[in-house]
């Protein structure tokens, strides 16, 4: 009975994964066969014939190259800039001891609780006042603003793990604070620095609502917004070139995360850097 009854739990367990793994699948493979069908629908089926139409028809200046360039400035610089100030902001309060740490985190967490649309028409307004609306730079500083309070949790977190006594004898040597940082710190906690880079830049990445309502010309409008032009009026859409720029729009995450992967796949060691 049991090893009948471990069974059938094992086949529910199997089929539960089997429904889970369809939820991913099905999009992707939409995604894909849409973007060699020359007639693709929102059904996921096989192309009667594969081209790259679709593909042509979207490498153009205007629909791809621009935006995906404006993507890779506003999340590249605000994701270089989310780690800087979250490494600066996490170390003192991963290796000084105050009675202010613990209500400063419970501020950046609750921090992490505001929905975006709830500060929006303060910083909208804000921005128009310093005259940051319609700008790369203000809305690089937005980005990461936003992005910074979970950043600075992850690298805490991850700082927490390096040994003191590292940068104690870093110090004893002659080095700072900051130099022990830089020299010490950062680079032994590598594939944490590496999870906070993409998780911040993925985020970015896929934001429509904050580049839609801080920048106002075209010619600076990241892909994540220039997608929605493929969403024509009446509810046409061309669904061929929608998946074809839909592939060519996360292949930059893909190759970040894969890079990544393949840097820090050894996971968060500190390499017998303390000797006993």
């Amino acid at each position: 009975m049991s090893a009948s009854r471990t069974a059938r739990h094992r086949l529910a367990a199997d089929a539960g994964l089997l429904v889970v793994a369809a939820a991913f699948v099905l999009p992707l493979a939409w995604v894909i066969l849409s973007a060699l069908d020359p007639h693709a629908n929102l059904q996921v089926k096989i192309p009667g014939g594969v081209t790259l139409d679709n593909f042509d028809a979207v490498l153009t200046p205007d629909i791809t190259f621009t935006p995906l360039l404006n993507s890779l400035l506003l999340c590249g610089g605000a994701t270089l800039l989310t780690v800087a100030s979250a490494a600066l902001a996490a170390y003192p309060l991963s290796r000084y001891r105050s009675r202010f740490n613990n209500p400063f985190l419970a501020t950046v967490l609750f921090a992490t609780c505001l929905p975006i649309t709830a500060i929006m028409v303060p910083v909208y307004a804000l921005f128009v006042q310093v005259n940051l609306i319609d700008t790369m730079q203000g809305t690089i500083f937005f980005f990461a603003a936003s992005q910074l309070p979970f950043a600075i949790w992850l690298m805490k977190n991850f700082m927490d793990g390096v040994p003191k006594e590292l940068e104690e004898a870093a110090w004893t040597d002659g080095a700072s604070s900051f130099q022990s940082l830089i020299r010490i710190v950062l680079p032994l906690m590598g594939p944490g620095v590496a999870v906070v880079t993409v998780f911040s830049f993925v985020m970015m990445w896929g934001n429509f609502f904050v580049p839609f309502m801080l920048l106002l010309s075209p010619e600076q409008m990241p892909a994540s917004v220039s997608i929605n032009d493929f969403f024509g009026n009446r509810g046409t859409v061309v669904y061929g070139q929608l998946a074809a720029f839909s592939i060519i729009y996360s292949t930059p995450v893909v190759l970040l995360y894969v890079l990544v992967a393949r840097r820090f796949g050894g996971g968060f060691t500190l390499g017998g850097a303390v000797k006993g």
